[in-house]
């Protein structure tokens, strides 16, 4: 064909954005998983050291050294990212972070790619983030080995139709909660927790039946139960909106293969209220719908804010 005539929209162009896309995306991934396989060994040997040696001041130390590694790791996915694809990371509102001082991220859930994001926002400008998994996750292949050296909380919750049948489980979830934060004591921590539980899609918005336009219900239950757990040891609450082009979230793929030009991260500080872990969230019926109240008013800000960004492109 000649190229003069080229027309990137007929089929034969169609073919060469695909042929780029695959290329670009196989080599993303190639470069993120030499990244992984050649930090996990060291950071896996750190913590084994943690395990055997005695004494808080050493275990203190491999804890410091298993986060170097894995801010090393996450900050050198960003030099892939950036290497590879032409990805524009819109982040706001991030000038005052800290790396010394402990928060609570709280942020929506449509795609893999918030993860990424959140790597791109966070990291080397707060402490290392940590997720609350489930228990399950720890079986995962070298991501399991991961979550565990760097002593990500392995949750187990228990459904409100068990704790029925098994009233003796009822305050477990909450002990493992605050078993886990007691990890966090000897060093500033950044949690993070997906408040919907999962990842928003037109088809769960339905099944939940959702006041928002963008967002599920939130969940309150697993933030208070965390908020009780760290108490005064948190600093603030970051409120973490991530905002997509067209509101379609895309893919973990389509950020491999290049196919994402912009993501909009906006990050909101406040102020932690103490009255917020004052009370027993599972008990006392009021502190519950107070803290429910404080959700609710957090998440309908948030959903009008991701129709002003959406408006951006």
């Amino acid at each position: 064909m000649d190229r003069v005539g080229y027309d990137p929209d007929s089929s034969w162009g169609e073919g060469v954005r695909l042929m780029r896309a695959l290329l670009t995306g196989a080599t993303t991934f190639l470069l993120l998983l030499l990244n992984t396989l050649t930090l996990i060994g060291p950071m896996m040997l750190i913590a084994l050291f943690k395990v055997v040696l005695p004494g808080k001041q050493a275990k203190a130390a491999c804890s410091r050294g298993v986060m170097w590694i894995a801010e090393t790791w996450a900050e050198i996915c960003k030099a892939i990212f950036a290497l590879m694809t032409p990805t524009r990371w819109d982040i706001r509102g991030d000038q005052n972070l800290r790396s010394d001082t402990s928060y609570l991220v709280v942020c929506n859930h449509q795609s893999w790619v918030d993860i990424a994001a959140l790597v791109q926002t966070f990291n080397r400008k707060t402490p290392y983030f940590k997720f609350f998994l489930k228990k399950e996750l720890i079986w995962v292949p070298f991501l399991g080995l991961a979550f565990w050296a760097l002593d990500y909380p392995f949750m187990k919750r228990y459904s409100k139709e068990l704790l029925e049948k098994r009233p003796e489980l009822k305050g477990k979830d909450l002990e493992i909660t605050k078993a886990a934060c007691e990890k966090f004591a000897d060093m500033p921590v950044t949690v993070v927790n997906f408040l919907e539980g999962t990842r928003c899609t037109p088809e769960k918005q339905a099944r939940q039946q959702s006041p928002y336009k963008h967002l599920l219900r939130p969940k309150a239950g697993g933030v208070a139960f965390v908020m009780a757990a760290l108490g005064d040891d948190l600093d603030a609450l970051l409120d973490v909106t991530i905002a997509y082009p067209e509101g379609k979230p895309p893919g973990f793929w389509a950020l491999l293969s290049g196919q994402l030009e912009r993501v909009i991260i906006d990050v909101r500080t406040h102020n932690l209220d103490p009255a917020l872990w004052a009370g027993d969230y599972q008990e006392d019926a009021a502190f519950r719908a107070g803290v429910q109240r404080w959700v609710s008013d957090l998440w309908e800000q948030k959903d009008a804010r991701i129709e002003r960004l959406q408006k951006e492109w």
